[in-house]
């Protein structure tokens, strides 16, 4: 009511100068300039009142928006079962909190769980499906005891999200639309890269077609081989037989980065590309490795790069290992191809 009320008395005391006061019916030329004064100060008024209830509904809006980041992307604690931790993302949509990229890590009995994915396109139209992958992910990863299991259970939440969008955008066609192979739906697909690591810091992979992660140890960033990527989720059904890649160990010390593909494809003015393993190698120079600092690093060096504006969505996520001790028989490392 107080948003009507206050245009209103405006206009109502400009009608009621214009009517009543005598000034208003003179046409002297100071009598001119006092009617101006007056509609410019209740001009001026409303349109300070329109200023005020549009900042008022902006930061109604990033609040809700804040509020859906906290619950799809979650603030990661910064120790999770022995290993330090480091994430943030960054919406290529001005204004936006949330997008298309997604992590999560969480710690299980079978060891901490990682997931990192990048949706098809970017922004807000982004975000069911993150939201369906995410949940998904969350519950798989407790359930299922071998991680191919997490991973067929992320495909059917996706497959079963586009199916519900589908109907929702076209009610009419029914279970065609979400069949139709020329639906826009039937495009969506999202890349995936599931990590186990395990206590003794022995390290599994699945990669659907995602970025490799980066693995940081003695000054060098390296990029973690984890085998021959399957195809992005959506597109084409899973392999029959499914089994995790074995990456060697993460040994005490030694840390990963992952990291969504708006990273390593932003361009500067001269369509250059982001070249994240020389900053990776200046930023693990010094020693220990530090998940905040390479975070830091990472986005800095980007957000110049880039002119303070990527093109597509960021997420980086670092994990470094804390653990005391690493069973001697099993010390073997990550199988990494050095950058040069």
């Amino acid at each position: 009511m107080l948003s009507v009320a206050l245009p209103t008395v405006w206009g109502a005391t400009a009608i009621t100068y214009k009517l009543t006061c005598p000034v208003a019916q003179q046409n002297g030329l100071g009598a001119r300039i006092v009617t101006s004064a007056v509609f410019f100060a209740v001009g001026t008024g409303l349109v300070l009142h329109v200023r005020r209830a549009f900042l008022r509904e902006l930061r109604l809006a990033r609040q809700v928006a804040g509020a859906a980041q906290s619950v799809l992307l979650r603030p990661l604690p910064q120790r999770i079962d022995g290993l330090r931790v480091a994430a943030a993302q960054l919406s290529a949509d001005r204004g936006a909190v949330v997008g298309g990229d997604l992590y999560e890590v969480i710690a299980t009995e079978h060891g901490v769980r990682v997931v990192m994915g990048d949706v098809r396109g970017h922004g807000i139209g982004a975000i069911g499906t993150v939201a369906a992958v995410l949940g998904s992910f969350r519950e798989a990863v407790h359930d299922e005891v071998e991680l191919g299991g997490v991973l067929r259970r992320l495909e059917r939440a996706l497959a079963r999200h586009l199916r519900e969008r589908a109907r929702a955008e076209h009610p009419s066609a029914g279970l065609s639309a979400a069949l139709d192979p020329d639906s826009p739906v039937a495009e969506e697909f999202v890349t995936v890269l599931l990590l186990e690591i395990r206590g003794d810091g022995e390290v599994r992979a699945f990669n659907c077609g995602h970025p490799s992660p980066y693995l940081l140890s003695g000054g060098r960033a390296d990029v973690l081989m984890a085998g021959e990527p399957m195809p992005p989720l959506g597109p084409f059904p899973l392999p029959a037989e499914l089994s995790a890649e074995h990456c060697g160990q993460l040994l005490p010390g030694e840390a990963l980065l992952l990291h969504t593909d708006g990273v390593e494809d932003a361009r500067d003015a001269h369509g250059r590309f982001f070249p994240l393993p020389a900053v990776l190698a200046d930023a693990v120079r010094t020693q220990p490795v530090s998940p905040q600092a390479v975070l830091g690093a990472v986005f800095s060096r980007l957000l110049r790069h880039a002119g303070g504006s990527p093109a597509d969505d960021v997420a980086v996520l670092v994990l470094r290992n804390d653990r005391t001790q690493v069973p001697r028989r099993q010390q073997e490392p990550p199988v990494a191809h050095q950058v040069t």
